[in-house]
């Protein structure tokens, strides 16, 4: 990455505090004579005003004045313009102010009375520190954001590579791409409806079409069966969620472990009646509780082999049926309130078909 310096303005503004006119007049001249432009004002209450319609690059600024003190609008000026250097300025030789003003952020301490030099040698430091400290910044942001686009690209390319492995896995029908990504992006939405970090939420959009990847180890004759299964054969389905955890088992990636929760628990029931484990309540992981909502809304309201699709009326019904018995209710509860954008993303998806 190439480093480049932070912009610096042609002409620097300096804004000078003081209640004392001639003191003003005289840092002013100091300051004009060096190639700066300066305006003096005789009160903090004045310098905030003056602040808020132009903009300066140093603050000097007198420590007693009255009404606010010089250290009150250093405070401030810290919080509400912190890319404007500060150099403090008093007739009082004190070393506890000294400290507080440079602990507050001032860039320089100047003893009054003093000679244009040391006027000028405070100021050329306190420039030259903003100018590195903006610098820094600025490379520090870019750096940020360059390792959240190459997140952001590994993340895409992992969730390209689990959508096409899974759907090798799973390649029955040409419903089967549409339908694992759809669980990603409901299960995602449903993570950010509940407030989850937005790593899960991530997470979950590339973890949650793994969910059934076990059935690649169920004989298509019972999962393409048109019919009702047997008990025997509902026996053999279960048994898919086992086969995925196992698929998916030692794993030291946080993204595989997830989804080998999913896949091993999206099939638990709130009130403890699900498989293979018979959890209950939050004793099943919240992502599988997630993407257990997600899986059966993308079930009812889609056609399946043994069913025509469910009217969305209908599954609504039928999910309202299973708050606190197959559902976490409080999940349930948000995903009744964000089902518009769970409508939208089924639309968007059948645009792409």
């Amino acid at each position: 990455m190439t480093f480049e310096p932070a912009a610096i303005p042609q002409t620097i503004n300096v804004l000078v505090v003081d209640d004392e006119a001639f003191i003003c007049s005289t840092i002013s001249r100091f300051l004009q004579a060096e190639g700066y432009a300066s305006v003096s004002v005789h009160s903090a209450e004045q310098a905030l005003e003056r602040l808020q319609i132009e903009q300066f690059q140093l603050l000097v600024s007198d420590i007693m004045m009255p009404g606010k003190s010089g250290i009150e609008l250093l405070g401030i000026t810290k919080q509400l313009y912190p890319n404007m250097a500060v150099i403090m300025a008093t007739g009082v030789d004190s070393r506890e102010t000294a400290i507080r003003a440079l602990e507050l952020g001032a860039y320089g301490y100047l003893i009054k009375p003093f000679a244009k030099n040391e006027l000028i040698i405070n100021v050329v430091n306190a420039l030259e520190r903003r100018r590195l400290t903006m610098a820094s910044q600025e490379y520090e942001q870019r750096l940020e954001q360059e390792v959240l686009d190459r997140t952001a690209d590994v993340h895409r390319r992992e969730e390209e590579i689990a959508l096409r492995l899974v759907t090798a896995a799973e390649y029955r029908d040409d419903e089967t791409g549409h339908h694992i990504r759809r669980i990603g992006l409901f299960s995602a939405e449903l993570a950010r409806g509940l407030s989850c970090p937005d790593q899960l939420a991530a997470d979950l959009r590339v973890a949650a079409p793994m969910h059934d990847i076990g059935k690649i180890g169920i004989s298509d004759t019972i999962l393409l069966k048109p019919g009702r299964l047997t008990v025997e054969e509902f026996e053999v389905v279960k048994q898919h969620t086992v086969i995925g955890a196992g698929i998916l088992s030692d794993s030291e990636i946080p993204l595989i472990q997830l989804a080998r929760d999913i896949a091993l628990y999206h099939h638990e029931r709130w009130d403890g009646t699900g498989y293979p484990s018979g959890l209950r309540g939050e004793d099943i992981p919240l992502a599988a509780r997630i993407v257990a909502i997600a899986d059966v809304y993308d079930a009812l309201v889609f056609d399946r082999v043994y069913r025509p699709a469910f009217s969305e009326k209908d599954s609504l019904a039928i999910m309202r049926r299973g708050k606190a018995t197959h559902f976490d209710p409080q999940i349930l509860q948000c995903f009744l309130d964000v089902l518009p954008a769970f409508r939208e993303i089924r639309r968007c998806i059948e645009q792409e078909k």
